[in-house]
C-alpha cells in the first residue's frame, strides 16, 4: 500500500485523463484543497492536494460508474485506503459511491468540487476571465442563477456546507479566496 505524492497524482491523472478540461478541474481541485488544508489540517497539505488531483481518476473513461470505477483503480495500483475513500467520498448520494463524506476533508471536496467549476465559469465570463476581482456578491448572484453553469449541482453545494456546518456565504467565500490565491501563486 502507498500514498501517492502530489506528483505520482497528477502523473496518475494525466494517465488517465487525457482532456485538458478534466486535467485542469484537476489541477484546480488539488490547490483549492491544498488550500483549505493549509487552514484545517496543515500537517497533511500533500495528502489533501494528492486528493484533489485524484478525485475524478475515473471520470473521463467511466462517467457512467464515477467513484465506482476510480475505487477499483486506485484499489489495483495499491492506493492507501484512506486516500480511495476521500477521492470516492466526494460522489456520495450522486454516483453509487459507497463512502459518505465524513472528514473534513472529504467533506470540503464533497462541497467544492461543484463550487469549483461554478466559480471557473463565473471568471470565465468576466471580462478580466479571472476570479482576481472577483468578490463573494458575484458568486452568489452565479450561484442563484440556474441556468448558469447548470451542471454545477447547487444542491451538492448546500449540502457539502450543511456538512461541514458552515453558512453557505462562508463555504463560497473561502473558496473563492482559495481560488483567488491560486491564480496570484500564493
Amino acid at each position: 500500500m502507498h500514498t501517492p505524492t502530489l506528483e505520482q497524482a497528477r502523473e496518475l491523472l494525466y494517465e488517465h485523463n487525457k482532456e485538458d478540461f478534466h486535467r485542469q478541474h484537476g489541477e484546480v481541485v488539488s490547490g483549492v484543497l491544498a488550500w483549505f488544508a493549509k487552514k484545517y489540517d496543515p500537517e497533511n497539505v500533500e495528502f489533501w492536494a494528492a486528493v484533489g488531483m485524484l478525485h475524478d481518476l475515473d471520470f473521463e473513461k467511466y462517467p457512467e460508474e464515477h467513484c465506482v470505477r476510480a475505487k477499483n483503480m486506485m484499489e489495483e495500483l495499491d492506493i492507501n485506503p484512506d486516500m480511495i475513500r476521500a477521492c470516492c467520498s466526494h460522489g456520495w448520494g450522486e454516483t453509487g459511491a459507497e463512502f459518505k463524506p465524513e472528514s473534513t476533508m472529504e467533506k470540503i471536496l464533497f462541497a467544492v468540487d461543484e463550487l469549483s467549476g461554478l466559480i471557473g465559469a463565473a471568471a470565465l465570463v468576466r471580462p478580466s476571465k479571472a476570479t482576481a476581482d472577483m468578490n463573494l456578491k458575484s458568486v452568489k448572484k452565479k450561484f442563484k442563477d440556474k441556468a448558469f453553469a447548470a451542471g454545477c449541482s447547487r444542491e451538492v453545494i448546500q449540502k457539502g456546507a450543511e456538512e461541514l456546518g458552515w453558512e453557505l456565504d462562508d463555504l463560497l467565500a473561502q473558496t473563492l479566496e482559495a481560488m483567488q490565491s491560486l491564480e496570484s501563486g500564493e
